[in-house]
């Protein structure tokens, strides 16, 4: 088969969809299917254009034998809506004339969604070049976006409802990431084809022998426990809930690792300087190496997510904690709690922006170190069994073909 990727985050970027897409590409090459990956100038989380993309309206390069195809993008460092609309609008359109003028002959155009402005280009070019457009749902917009509070103006949102119905019943296929997503799509479109794509963990991109951390160099003592929480500080996220469970510890050897960025950073500095915690460390945004030595760093992950009215939220830095033997504080309900902590036996479970309930979680694990160490080693004999990529990418890969016949 002869696949196209549309999406508007891929490597060099760091992030979910960017690992995700980027480890699914390769596997279609391994299964000797011929890739491309339509996208644009790497861009986030900067919000300006990387050095070395600057100034290209296009652009063609290879990847870990990923061929890639590049058009330009706007950026700006402004967080108005206008600005993410121009910015999710603007691939939009040069996406189009990417692959309307580049794009080549394939079977499918696998289309990623967020943003779901991007499905415009994938209805008009699978229409004009005859592809099969597959449209791959991480999150349901524009029910996550209202949800999360991100946008409340009632016209908007009509038109995005109006959009996301085009889009999907113009898809040959609607991708699901999880079973809630995949629920809800079945529910509205039962005579659709529909298919639940999991995340997962790519053990081939991790050297897990590499057991080197950053306590010498953060100067934390061996005896500290350390919780980690690594990804994006994003709106329907709450990462500032770590640190108000961090002020109800202040008096034990308990150290909390912050690395990542996004539009509620400022929000986590302001509760750390607020509150005057001084067990919470910050490290910004940082490359995927050091990522690694910072889940090395830590005895346990902190998972949380704000309180929303969604099911099928599974947020991917699960799967990493997991596979590193690092039991997990999970602050997500629903199908995760479902999966992670009720047959994983993976972590503890705390009820979703209660920091009181967080706490708790954190003292449990703190004073159960045995305990701890078992969740650990079952959260990774569980994402060995059910989530490892090259596995789902395989399943997924036949699926396509045998519907390509």
């Amino acid at each position: 088969m002869k696949i196209i990727i549309l999406t508007q985050y891929y490597p060099p970027e760091t992030g979910a969809p960017q690992n995700r897409l980027h480890s699914l590409a390769k596997y279609f090459i391994r299964s000797g299917h011929e890739v491309t990956v339509a996208t644009a100038m790497p861009n986030y989380l900067k919000s300006e254009i990387f050095d070395g993309y600057k100034g290209k309206w296009y652009l063609k390069e290879e990847l870990d034998g990923v061929t890639v195809i590049r058009s330009a993008i706007f950026t700006s460092k402004k967080q108005a809506f206008i600005y993410r609309f121009l910015n999710y609008i603007s691939f939009v359109f040069t996406s189009f004339f990417l692959l309307l003028l580049k794009g080549p002959k394939a079977d499918y155009l696998i289309c990623e969604s967020p943003p779901l402005f991007l499905g415009i280009t994938a209805v008009f070019i699978s229409k004009i070049k005859g592809y099969k457009l597959a449209f791959n749902i991480s999150d349901i917009w524009p029910e996550t976006i209202v949800k999360i509070g991100a946008l409340k103006n009632k016209t908007i949102i009509r038109i995005l409802e109006i959009l996301e119905h085009w889009i999907y019943r113009n898809s040959f296929i609607i991708v699901g990431q999880t079973e809630g997503i995949v629920q809800t799509i079945e529910s509205k479109y039962p005579k659709k084809n529909v298919y639940c794509l999991r995340n997962g963990i790519d053990f081939s991109a991790f050297n897990f022998n590499d057991t080197d951390d950053l306590r010498a160099e953060l100067n934390i003592d061996s005896s500290q426990f350390v919780f980690m929480y690594t990804g994006l500080f994003g709106l329907g996220i709450g990462v500032d809930i770590i640190v108000h469970a961090a002020s109800k510890l202040p008096n034990l050897p308990i150290t909390f690792i912050l690395a990542g960025d996004g539009p509620e950073k400022e929000k986590v500095l302001s509760a750390i300087e607020t509150l005057q915690v001084n067990n919470v460390m910050y490290l910004g945004h940082l490359p995927r190496q050091k990522m690694t030595k910072v889940i090395n760093t830590a005895d346990a992950a902190i998972i949380p997510v704000k309180k929303i009215d969604l099911d099928g939220i599974i947020p991917s830095k699960t799967f990493e904690a997991l596979a590193f033997k690092k039991p997990i504080l999970l602050g997500v309900d629903g199908e995760a709690r479902k999966i992670f902590i009720d047959r994983g036996k993976a972590g503890l479970f705390f009820e979703p922006e209660n920091a009181d309930a967080l706490a708790s979680c954190i003292l449990e694990l703190y004073n159960n170190r045995d305990k701890c160490k078992v969740m650990g080693e079952n959260g990774r004999a569980f994402v060995e069994q059910h989530y490892d990529r090259e596995i789902i990418a395989t399943s997924f890969i036949n699926y396509l073909a045998s519907l390509n016949k």
